[in-house]
């Protein structure tokens, strides 16, 4: 007598066929490498600061860098007033990348401040006090009363330089005559007669100190004494940190000796609404294009993955995490 065989049921052959996709699935998403998706494409903002400025500089370098990794995202730079500015124009949106200080970053308490995310530490920028060479001002403390360039409202240089004013024993607003400029303005004012002195934070070396130097004879004046009150104050202070200008980082200026000053490092900034394989191919173009970026700014050639990862305030966006993961041993 034949075996009548019973007749597979229909919605457990779709339940087997179904589990079969999920397990071809997962043995696919094994199998294959993480994190390999489509190539970022479109346009980017990329804030700078002021023309003459080393964040300027280094956006210029990064774009054309970029323009070979990463061909199909368009880059726009984007020139601002510095760090502060930089980062409100993040945080709103109105920039994609942008490169700011880590003070000016911890200072920022806008919105969607909890949305900014860092790439890498990039290199520090220097606080420089310059004057005429004849100038009798030896610190900070000899500017009362005198025409100070101080920086744009809004910019790095005056977030610092208020800071200095303070740790000096004056007062920003009465013992200072404060001229609102930034690095594009005040040299040419110092040459004329316009400034006594004026403050910068920028990389070195910065061009627009150097080619004052070529036309001007100019001092850099030591700001070391102010590195205790200034930190007593506090806050933001905590990220500045004793530095020394080479003598030799401004040949033009023909300094004999070193100057002591503080540093700020800098922070190529972005937020979380990046796409991770946006935010790690930039990252991978910053740190493999450090040499030649730095054969033009000499600050860059200090970028490494052993110091990049180091964000403090920020946390690393999780395509850059991403791309350091991939380059660890």
């Amino acid at each position: 007598m034949a075996v009548t065989l019973p007749r597979p049921d229909r919605r457990r052959a779709l339940q087997s066929a179904a589990a079969g996709v999920v397990v071809l699935a997962l043995l696919l998403w094994w199998l294959l490498p993480v994190g390999g998706g489509e190539k970022p494409e479109g346009k980017v903002t990329f804030a700078t600061g002021v023309s003459t400025g080393v964040y300027q500089t280094y956006g210029e370098m990064l774009k054309r860098d970029l323009s070979r990794d990463l061909p199909d995202v368009d880059v726009t730079l984007l020139q601002t007033r510095g760090s502060p500015d930089n980062v409100e124009r993040l945080a709103r949106g109105r920039a994609t990348f942008a490169i700011a200080a880590t003070d000016a970053v911890a200072a920022y308490h806008g919105r969607d401040a909890g949305r900014l995310r860092a790439c890498a530490r990039l290199y520090d920028d220097y606080m420089q006090l310059i004057v005429p060479r004849g100038s009798k001002v030896r610190s900070a403390r000899d500017l009362r009363g005198l025409r100070v360039g101080v920086g744009d409202d809004g910019s790095g240089v005056q977030l610092i330089t208020r800071g200095l004013i303070k740790a000096a024993g004056l007062d920003f607003d009465k013992d200072i005559k404060a001229v609102r400029s930034g690095i594009d303005t005040m040299p040419a004012l110092l040459r004329k007669g316009k400034l006594d002195a004026f403050f910068w934070s920028g990389g070195l070396p910065t061009t627009a100190v150097r080619t004052l130097a070529q036309e001007y004879p100019i001092r850099l004046v030591q700001l070391g004494d102010l590195t205790g009150p200034l930190h007593r104050q506090g806050g933001v202070t905590r990220y500045y940190r004793a530095a020394t200008v080479p003598a030799d980082a401004y040949q033009e200026i023909r300094q004999p000796d070193d100057v002591k000053t503080i540093a700020v490092p800098n922070l190529l900034v972005t937020t979380d609404r990046v796409d991770p394989e946006l935010a790690k191919g930039v990252t991978r173009t910053v740190i493999k294009n450090r040499d030649r970026i730095g054969a033009k700014v000499h600050a860059a050639q200090k970028v490494d993955l052993r110091t990049a990862v180091f964000t403090d305030p920020l946390p690393l966006h999780m395509g850059a995490a991403r791309y350091y993961r991939s380059e660890k041993p």
